[in-house]
């Protein structure tokens, strides 16, 4: 008699430190399934072909860029040469370099092609919303940010590439927070030759040379993370841009609409290809985007250890007030460190904030709770005619001017030839 039972099926390619199909048959996360299903009529998890996509994605990075940066970064042009190049294309085309590798022309091929999914007007509509949001999105987005760096497969690379660890994190926030400020200035990313291109391009290359270097270290675990900066963890990233902000920010009261959700999900789908982000599974809406949490959520496997604590750690303490500062400069970097622990007790899980040596957060906490009568009424009186631009100008203005004085002079780097930094 022949055995009929089918073989089993072949266990999904996923790293090992990445535990979504055995965390989602868990108790606790299969009662979360029935209460989102019984309650919002909607599924928890994405359909297990989108979860494949995305598991997939994390031994995926950017094959264009990638074949660019190991012709001339780490070729025979080289890091000096290469970033002079890459400069001049920006600023003036491909056509300016006759001696360009035809990588680097595929490069700027797919920069200059505007895909068909693109609508002009949802992206300049997302990035109005960050501009409204002034410098909120730095503070939700840097608060939000610090869940995820329980994971090694995110906190590895930015631990041993060094930028957002000890005293170099509050200077590579604020460059991020210049890359938001380009990238969401009206019809920047459309704009050929525009500041915000420039900085993506920048960014997506460092990302690329970030990624070799990490993937070529003895401490980086291919087996249980994937690639270094995969693809899904970028996606994740755009989605720390769009729905994760919009929804945290409600806390507060800053009111963004499900259309204005929709928004931010297409410009920053946009800005994430500008990037070099090109996921198989694109979350393209707001649930779709709340599943890929709920997912990498179920996922964890807070395995980050010394990386991620230093990470986690180093962010509210940036923005202590430093050795020599006197003062106006004294306060303000007084309050930044007391409102940045308050916005890490409010958008951190407490669960994730006590495994950490975290700052006191109370009575600072007070003082966003406070404001949220007056941030409510701003809210409101917003939406009037006559006040509609008179905000948007005054927060955007704001957003540049709190940059430009934590900056303090120095210009943002972007550099893609530092060295990791062990």
């Amino acid at each position: 008699m022949h055995d009929t039972t089918p073989p089993a099926p072949t266990a999904p390619r996923t790293p090992t430190a990445f535990p979504y199909w055995e965390n989602k048959q868990r108790p606790e996360w299969r009662r979360r399934e029935r209460f989102v299903k019984k309650v919002l009529r909607h599924d928890l998890f994405p359909t297990d072909e989108q979860a494949q996509l995305l598991c997939d994605d994390m031994y995926v990075g950017d094959p264009v860029a990638e074949k660019y940066v190991a012709d001339v970064f780490f070729g025979e042009i080289g890091h000096q040469r290469g970033r002079a190049m890459l400069d001049e294309a920006l600023d003036h085309g491909i056509d300016s370099i006759p001696d360009a590798p035809e990588s680097m022309k595929t490069l700027f091929t797919e920069l200059e092609t505007v895909p068909d999914w693109v609508d002009r007007d949802l992206v300049e509509q997302g990035a109005r919303v960050w501009r409204r949001w002034g410098t909120m999105l730095y503070s939700v987005a840097g608060a939000i940010t610090l869940e995820i760096y329980t994971e090694g497969a995110v906190a590895m690379p930015l631990s041993l590439a060094g930028g957002y660890a000890g005293d170099n994190a509050l200077r590579r926030f604020l460059e991020t927070c210049k890359f938001w400020i380009d990238v969401s200035e009206p019809g920047a990313l459309f704009e050929v030759g525009s500041q915000a291109r420039k900085t993506a391009m920048q960014v997506r290359v460092m990302h690329v040379a970030v990624r070799k270097r990490v993937g070529d270290h003895p401490e980086w675990d291919h087996e249980a993370w994937g690639l270094p900066i995969s693809q899904t963890y970028e996606q994740m990233t755009q989605i720390g841009g769009a729905v994760a902000p919009a929804m945290s920010l409600w806390l507060l009261g800053y009111q963004t609409t499900p259309k204005e959700m929709r928004a931010l999900i297409h410009f920053n789908r946009y800005m994430g290809h500008l990037l070099g982000v090109q996921p198989q599974w694109p979350t393209t809406t707001i649930r779709e985007q709340l599943q890929a949490i709920a997912m990498t959520t179920a996922a964890r496997s807070y395995d980050s250890g010394a990386a991620g604590k230093e990470l986690i750690e180093s962010f509210p303490a940036a923005f202590a007030p430093r050795t020599g500062q006197r003062g106006l400069k004294h306060l303000r970097a007084a309050y930044n460190f007391r409102i940045y622990s308050a916005y890490c007790a409010l958008w951190m899980a407490p669960g994730t904030r006590k495994l950490y040596d975290m700052p006191r957060a109370f009575p600072w906490i007070l003082i966003p709770i406070a404001r949220l009568p007056l941030v409510t009424a701003t809210e409101l009186l917003r939406r009037l005619p006559g006040l509609k631009q008179l905000h948007l100008r005054t927060m955007d203005r704001h957003r540049k001017s709190w940059h430009a004085a934590q900056m303090e002079g120095r210009q943002a780097e972007f550099d893609a030839s530092s060295s990791l930094r062990r």
